[in-house]
């Protein structure tokens, strides 16, 4: 097999080396161990961009603290169907992992997962009300047993004392925890599966390698123009099968491959910055990921959250994320992103989505112009003791909310994600941002039933992707039972125990 050149020639070609390409090129290896892969890496380093520690929450996704994956309805109740569609997603993830772990594939678990306690904090009567309400509908599913709810300030000082010290007296707040929650580094985890490829045969991995274009040939397989950062010079390659799994840089390919099913989406770049706790004092006194509610407008990236990260081996401290604006849909990409992206098919849809989102417009307004104070005075809701020194700003990664056609009102502004896969399934992508990597596996999986039907149906692959998913063509949610056996499994070899 040749690696370079005009001549190079591969079932799967995988754009990006972030959790997606990474899950997606685990899962079709051991599906399809003969299959021929081919890497390509803008960067120098596996998941240098979303995917980096530094650069996403590194949250376990299961929607047991994240308010915004249970909005509160015009009429006061609360939405719950997002929550225990996300909570099965991650457990599908967590299925792979271990299997991954139990053949011996990866490192871990605790070199990329630590239990972490999963926590949601309100402040005033109005939120409380909605967080007793949302625990009520949750702690009777499953799913959600082990869930505990409290008012009483001594209880929530035991599970997360910053959030309680210094607090004025009446002040009414309350909490709940789930002690099962986990910090995921997708960092290394991109890299242990990659590693994992790359011992197999037939895999070629290239970094400082940038795909300029996609192409249909005759034979419905995809040219693949890719530039040698290095060498300064570009090459051909040709694939069957194509992910673009680039982060913000997916919307441009997808474009450029022409595919009917690309148009009419654009992309709204979101970046953030973090407040980094400099004080190892402070560091070692909160172990939890505490969630607030998201301000009017925010995107769900920017819901609020006092969180214990450990990232290669260390524990961290974070608060924010702080949301911005940049015309970059790359941390390290260009200022002419957004504007490049912008065509005659989805200018409309474009349009029509920020006019419906004034809100979100003036939100990122007031944080671009936020002075370090306001950053503090919006730390000293979770950590009223919060002292400036003990702090330091980071610059987070870059997000890119899904724009999209809709027949009533034009164009909307999606938040997670989109896959957009080519009628005959030759060439897919993915677009949109939380809850992302937490739910890379099952994303996969639609991904694969829908361009390897046949190689599913007649390969064996869906008998082999029962190996993988033990719970694969069943319900979490629906069967109790089920959910008690494989969670059961998953957090055993995932070293996640009941109560820490």
């Amino acid at each position: 097999m040749s690696h370079s050149g005009s001549d190079a020639s591969y079932d799967i070609v995988l754009i990006g080396a972030g959790i997606m390409s990474a899950t997606l090129g685990a899962m079709l290896k051991i599906l399809q161990p003969n299959a021929s892969i081919a890497i390509y890496e803008r960067l120098g380093a596996i998941a240098a961009e979303s995917s980096d520690a530094w650069n996403n929450a590194g949250t376990g996704h299961a929607a047991l603290c994240e308010l915004n994956y249970t909005p509160e309805r015009p009429d006061g109740s609360v939405e719950t169907v997002k929550a225990f569609g996300i909570n099965e997603q991650f457990e599908l993830s967590k299925q792979f992992w271990a299997y991954l772990l139990e053949k011996g594939k990866i490192k871990g678990p605790e070199a990329f997962l630590a239990q972490t306690p999963h926590m949601s904090f309100v402040i005033g009567e109005k939120n409380i009300a909605y967080l007793k309400q949302r625990y009520e509908l949750l702690k009777p599913h499953h799913a959600f047993a082990a869930m505990e709810y409290s008012e009483d300030k001594e209880v929530i000082r035991k599970w997360a004392p910053l959030i309680m010290e210094g607090r004025a007296a009446d002040e009414k707040v309350a909490a709940t925890r789930v002690a099962t929650g986990t910090d995921v580094n997708f960092g290394a985890l991109s890299t242990f599966l990659f590693e994992a490829i790359g011992k197999e045969e037939n895999v070629a991995f290239h970094y400082h390698h940038e795909v300029k274009n996609l192409s249909r040939n005759a034979d419905q397989s995809w040219s693949v123009k890719v530039a040698d950062l290095d060498q300064g010079k570009t090459f051909k390659v040709n694939a069957k099968f194509v992910f673009v799994g680039a982060g913000g840089r997916a919307l441009s390919l997808i474009q450029k491959s022409g595919i009917p099913e690309g148009k009419g989406f654009g992309g709204f770049p979101v970046s953030g910055q973090w407040l980094r706790c400099v004080n190892p004092d402070i560091i070692a006194q909160h172990k939890a990921k505490v969630y607030g509610k998201a301000a009017v407008g925010a995107p769900p990236m920017s819901v609020p959250h006092l969180d214990t990260r450990v990232i290669n081996g260390k524990k961290e401290l974070l608060f924010g994320p702080y949301a911005g604006f940049s015309t970059k849909f790359l941390k390290q990409g260009s200022y002419w992103d957004l504007p490049c992206s912008i065509k005659g098919n989805n200018i409309y849809p474009m349009v029509r989505a920020g006019l419906a989102n004034v809100s979100l417009t003036k939100y990122l307004i007031e944080q671009v112009m936020q002075k370090p104070k306001d950053r503090l005075e919006a730390l000293r809701e979770y950590f009223p003791n919060a002292k400036a020194e003990d702090w330091a700003l980071e610059v987070a990664g870059q997000r890119v909310q899904v724009i999209k056609k809709d027949k009533e009102k034009g164009g909307v502004l999606q938040f997670g994600t989109e896959v957009i896969t080519a009628a005959d399934g030759s060439i897919s992508g993915l677009l949109g941002a939380s809850p992302g990597a937490s739910t890379a596996v099952p994303i996969m999986i639609k991904l694969i039933e829908r361009c390897f039907p046949k190689e599913m149906k007649e390969n064996g692959w869906a008998i082999r992707m029962k190996e993988l998913i033990p719970s694969y063509g069943q319900s979490l949610e629906k069967d109790a039972a089920l959910y008690a056996t494989i969670v059961k499994r998953s957090n055993d070899l995932l070293h996640i125990k009941e109560e820490i």
